[in-house]
This record gives structure tokens, sequence and C-alpha cells, in this order.
């Protein structure tokens, strides 16, 4: 190929070919300006532009789809990325039945979001976007109160109804919500794709974490509906990533994804060098994104880009860099990159 683009490099690298160098992006939460679409999509084009990042997550706020189900959130009150809880939709373990299919151009949290990737594509018609789509499994524990993170807890919520406790009374209804949030979901996709969407994000959050779900747990209430939601997006590049510690990343090897992304620096996971037929994304600790780590962050992604350098890759921190991350750490990661391909 003559003149790369940047669709040219993200659609090879997650097909599995080389490109003619790694590509680089970074996101974090706008907290301030992730409260309606005009906000969200202006902050995103701004830090897209500042960067010049080779392909853009578009990091939606946290809470917006347990909204299509009728959580309520104060956005004036946040703790990390999360505002405050009001109120949860699943309350006690029958109110898992009330969970139904939601249609797409009704819900306004949905509308809001496409009509930010509209906005986001009109203001960068040459740069890949993915959006960022929690798996079911994630939204039924954030409606029900609960965190998806092992040994956390939802901003503000004082009686998360149990998930051991929904299994145990109502396991029929759990895999009943479950697969109406997959259908929502899976044609909140199709939408997207008709708005420009080059992919997903796909986040199974923290829910392959032992702590929460063993294994037999996890395969019966999140693979099948993942895979109905990885389905509507199955001709879109897809990157799905699964966090924090004990993420096993080994599980979504039979998923229908081109990228997988884990924290390669946390307890329980394995490393940068782990055997994988999808393109890796990640390689950089995202905890270092303040001033004071620029050079770890230098090292970290020299060495990744090192021990990646036969195999098709994409540099990136291995989740959300803080709000609060510092121009200058965010420059010097997008210039190791650059600085290594002169």
């Amino acid at each position: 190929m003559g003149q790369w683009t940047r669709k040219d490099r993200f659609e090879a690298l997650l097909s599995g070919e080389m490109a003619d160098r790694p590509i680089i992006s970074a996101w974090k939460h706008f907290l301030d300006k992730e409260q309606n679409a005009e906000d969200l999509a202006g902050e995103t084009i701004d830090f897209a532009n500042q960067y010049e990042w080779d392909w853009v997550k578009i990091n939606p706020r946290a809470t917006y789809l347990s909204e299509v189900w009728g959580s309520r959130f104060d956005f004036d009150d946040y703790e990390w990325v999360f505002p405050k809880q009001l109120s949860a939709q699943i309350c006690n373990p029958l109110d898992v039945w009330g969970v139904e299919v939601k249609d797409v151009s009704k819900s306004a949290p949905l509308l809001e979001q496409l009509n930010a990737v509209k906005l986001i594509r009109n203001g960068l018609s040459d740069t890949p976007i993915i959006q960022t789509v929690f798996s079911p499994l994630t939204v039924l524990l954030f409606i029900a109160g609960q965190s998806f993170y092992a040994d956390k807890h939802i901003y503000g919520s004082q009686n998360p109804v149990s998930m051991k406790a929904l299994f145990a009374e109502n396991r029929a209804g759990v895999h009943k919500a479950l697969h109406a949030i997959a259908l929502t979901i899976a044609d909140y996709v199709s939408e997207l794709e008709k708005v420009g969407i080059d992919g997903l994000f796909y986040a199974v959050t923290g829910t392959a974490n032992h702590k929460l779900f063993n294994v037999h747990e996890f395969n019966e209430f999140s693979r099948p509906y993942d895979l109905i939601v990885l389905e509507a997006a199955r001709n879109k590049k897809n990157i799905l990533h699964t966090c924090g510690e004990h993420a096993k990343p080994e599980l979504f090897k039979d998923y229908f994804i081109d990228g997988i992304s884990w924290d390669t620096k946390a307890k329980g996971n394995v490393d940068l060098s782990a055997s994988f037929n999808v393109t890796k994304v990640g390689g950089v600790d995202h905890s270092h994104f303040d001033e004071s780590n620029a050079l770890k962050i230098r090292l970290e992604a020299e060495a990744a880009l090192e021990l990646m350098k036969n195999e098709p890759f994409i540099l990136a921190p291995n989740c959300a860099v803080p709000p609060n991350a510092s121009q200058v750490a965010l420059k010097e990661f997008k210039q190791t990159l650059m600085e290594g391909n002169e």
C-alpha cells in the first residue's frame, strides 16, 4: 500500500494484518461534559484533535445504559467516574421480572448517544470511532445497584440487590432480564452502524473476576448474552475489554471480536506476551497518566512496542486514563510511538 490512512491502519491491524506502523489512542471521562450529546461530542473531537489519535474510543458516561431501564443519578455529585445513584431499577429480587426490551427510538439515553456519535462522526470524518457498550450482565448489576468490580460499591447505592439472591430466588427471571437487555443493546448496535460507527469497545468490566462470578456462572449469565450483542456488530471491528485484576482475557478467545484489551499489569492477569488469535490493545498502565509518571509511560510504551514489533498491535492504556490526566503524560505517550516510527 502507498499512503496509509487512519482507517487503513485500523482495519488492517484489527484484521490481524501488519500495517506500516502500530496505531495509538487513549481515552478518558469528561465528567463535566458528558451529560448531553453536544458537550460529549465537542470534548471528544477536541481531545482527538489535540493529540492526533489514530482512532477514538467514545467514552460516554458510565451510567448511560443503566439509565435506559430507569436507574437515576445525580450528575452534580461524582465519586471517581460514577455519578451518585439516586434510585435503582431493581430494588428486590422480584423486580428482575420487570426488565423488558426497550425501543431504541423511544429511549432518551440511547437517542442522546446516537446523536453524539453522529456529531463525532461529522467532526472526525477520517478517524475510526468506536462506541463503548457494556455487557448485559454489567448492565444488570448496575440496575440492581451492584458494582461490576470486585470489592467496590456503586456510589449512592444503599441497599443493592445481591446477585446471589437473584440467582437463588429468580434464576429464570435473571435470564429473562439479561435476554431483554441483550436484545435492546443489539438493536442499539444496529442503529450505531447507521450513524457511522466503525466498531464497538465491548466492556465486560470486571465481571470475569472470580470474586464476582465463578467461571460456570460467567458462562451461564454473561456468555450467551455477550454473543447476542456481538453478533449484531459482527461486520464491524470490535475490541473487547475485560477490566481489573483476574480479568481472564483467555475466556474470550472464541468470541466474535477483533481485538482484546485487558490490564496487562494487574494481579492475576497474563502479560502482553500472552498468545491470542486477535489483536492486542494496550500495554501501558493507565494509572501512570499523571505528570509525575511520564517517564514510566515512555518506558512501558517502548517495551510494549519492542515486544510486539512483529505482530499487529494497538498501543493504548490498559483502561481509561484518569479524568485529570496531564497533557505532559499524554503527549509523552503519543510521542513515544511517533519517535519509534520515524
